[in-house]
């Protein structure tokens, strides 16, 4: 029902689902046809192959993009130059093979042996491929056991920007989207002050006013021949209040160009670390009710797809708070207010369509179209995400490093944010954080300091005194132990003599244990279990569990049988001593 409660009227005709592949085996035409409607076709003819081998590939490659494989063009425009590389590869074989049941171990060696699969493109030919033909029930087992060898992955050459490089390409990107967004609202005033009426007719506000609102409704202003009859030229009145005939003078008053937008596609990639794909497709973020009405701060709702995510995780949403002009939630409410009027032409002509990012083409077409290049959508004049060629134009405009989205969306992920970024955390690891030189470097000290914690929790948790089988000469009894050097203390400064405490001392590699002192210390050992049964474990832990893992070593050392005869000959004085040494009497 709608919101005022009628029936929705049903279509007239029954729901047709799109033809992808016809039932025709002469048909090799296949049409690949996303959920937002862009559709491309796929003539399996072209491939230098047989007709058999076209036919059973076009069924396979129809198969993806029917069962939700292949969710965007990108991906089947990909997998169809692999295709094509492999029929060339077949077909200057000496039998190249005529159907997928005619392929063997051998060609599909030779051709995997033929692509350098260190490299990215490589080694998508090869898994790509083969990835399609496991489709088909028919491959000889001897070839899918030749594809189930393990392919090694290229190395990540991708690294993350060096935090100046990071910071300049966002200044950069800022200064361009800034320069825009305030040409757009400077001509966003009188446009609307003509809407409302507060101009006076005639004047020259006036007609730029009539002049912005045309190029607001219909993306151009009216044109007609020139004296050649090949260029059309904007109409005199309109150069005259807007001062000429170029972009910067007409157009581009009120939209964004296409590296523009993919300068505002940096931004938002370096601030929310949004996959390119992702970023380039995001919807119109949505104020969330009662936002901003009173405080001021407003705070966004993006709606964000992974389309690579297993069934049921594909989408995800993130609040975003504008709450000044250093938050994240401002990039979001300067991209709204830049592509505004973009947005208001796109909705008008293609209601179903629903993306941020709209930019205007340098073209003049007025027809209403939508079809794909490369995964972006048109709209008449108007270009609808902002694709990595955008951005790579901008950033070779700009003096910058290519692959801005790519590295950008790296940086933020793995030195700043260091958090997943619309990926599983096992993704973020393998992919992203240990093959990035920043992490590692960054690592080192990281791994040193666990290093030296451990050797330290080593040192205070085993024994360092000596085992001697006697008493020797010289040596000073302790509470615990005997004592072979009691003015050089590992504890103390040199010449001040020990002043530890006693149960430090089978830590001190100056102590001496000889059999006499086992069942005082065994007695110590049990003695510290016990405190342990009845003592807070935060404050054991704190106070006593060294010397007990240390007694826990020596017991190891002479023995468990040995350690139980011991403790069968404690005395009362070895009781009273260690009594006393818990109790703290012999502390100074």
């Amino acid at each position: 029902m709608s919101r005022r409660g009628r029936k929705a009227i049903l279509p007239t005709t029954p729901f047709r689902r799109p033809t992808v592949l016809s039932d025709n085996p002469s048909d090799v035409v296949v049409h690949h046809t996303t959920k937002q409607g862009t559709t491309r076709a796929y003539d399996f003819g072209r491939l230098p192959m047989a007709p058999a081998m076209q036919r059973s590939l076009a069924v396979l490659f129809a198969a993806k993009c029917t069962n939700g494989a292949w969710t965007s063009l990108k991906s089947s425009m990909g997998v169809w130059r692999h295709l094509y590389v492999l029929g060339e590869f077949w077909a200057g074989q000496e039998t190249p093979p005529t159907d997928v049941p005619n392929l063997t171990a051998g060609l599909w060696s030779a051709w995997r042996l033929s692509r350098n699969t260190k490299t990215v493109t490589g080694y998508n030919q090869v898994m790509a491929t083969q990835l399609l033909l496991r489709g088909d029930s028919r491959l000889p087992q001897e070839v899918r056991a030749v594809m189930a060898r393990r392919l090694p992955g290229p190395k990540v050459q991708e690294r993350a920007f060096e935090v100046e490089e990071f910071h300049t390409i966002k200044a950069a990107a800022r200064r361009t989207f800034r320069a825009a967004l305030l040409r757009i609202r400077a001509n966003t005033g009188p446009l609307n002050a003509w809407r409302n009426g507060d101009v006076t007719p005639g004047s020259r506000e006036w007609a730029v006013g009539e002049a912005l609102d045309v190029l607001a409704r219909t993306g151009d202003l009216p044109r007609r021949m020139s004296g050649n009859g090949k260029t059309p030229q904007v109409l005199s009145r309109y150069t005259r209040v807007l001062g000429g005939a170029t972009v910067d003078h007409i157009w581009k008053r009120l939209f964004l160009t296409r590296l523009e937008a993919g300068a505002l596609g940096v931004l938002l990639v370096t601030e929310f670390g949004f996959n390119a794909t992702t970023m380039s497709e995001m919807p119109v973020p949505r104020a969330v009710p009662d936002s901003g009405e009173k405080s001021g701060v407003r705070v966004y709702r993006l709606e964000l797809e992974k389309r690579r995510r297993h069934a049921g995780r594909h989408f995800e949403s993130r609040n975003i708070t504008d709450h000044g002009a250093d938050s994240a939630g401002r990039l979001i409410s300067d991209a709204l207010e830049a592509t505004a009027h973009a947005r208001a032409y796109v909705a008008d002509r293609a209601p179903a369509i629903d993306r941020l990012l709209v930019w205007r083409g340098m073209g003049n077409k007025s027809e209403v179209a939508t079809n794909s290049v490369g995964g972006l959508i048109r709209v008449g004049p108007f270009g609808l995400g902002a694709d990595t060629e955008a951005a790579r134009l901008w950033a070779q405009e700009q003096g910058l490093p290519s692959k801005v989205l790519r590295r950008g969306r790296k940086t933020v992920n793995v030195v700043h944010r260091r958090e997943p970024g619309q990926n599983t955390q096992d993704t973020h690891d393998r992919v992203y954080v240990l093959p990035e030189p920043q992490v590692q470097q960054a690592a080192i000290e990281v791994i040193a300091d666990g290093v030296t914690d451990a050797v330290e929790a080593a040192r205070r948790t085993v024994l360092r005194a000596q085992l001697v089988d006697a008493p020797q000469p010289g040596d000073q009894e302790t509470a615990t132990v005997s004592c072979s050097d009691f003015e050089r203390s590992p504890f103390t400064p040199p010449g001040a003599g020990c002043g530890a405490s006693f149960l430090l001392c089978t830590a001190c590699p100056n102590a001496r244990v000889a059999p006499v002192h086992r069942s005082r210390l065994a007695h110590l050992h049990a003695a510290l279990g016990n405190l342990r049964s009845v003592l807070d474990p935060a404050t054991w832990q704190a106070d006593w569990y060294d010397a007990h893992a240390r007694l826990e070593d020596l017991r190891h050392r002479v023995g468990t049988e040995v350690w139980k005869q011991e403790l069968q000959k404690v005395s009362d004085l070895d009781r009273q001593i260690i009594d006393d040494l818990l109790n703290g009497h012999f502390d100074s």
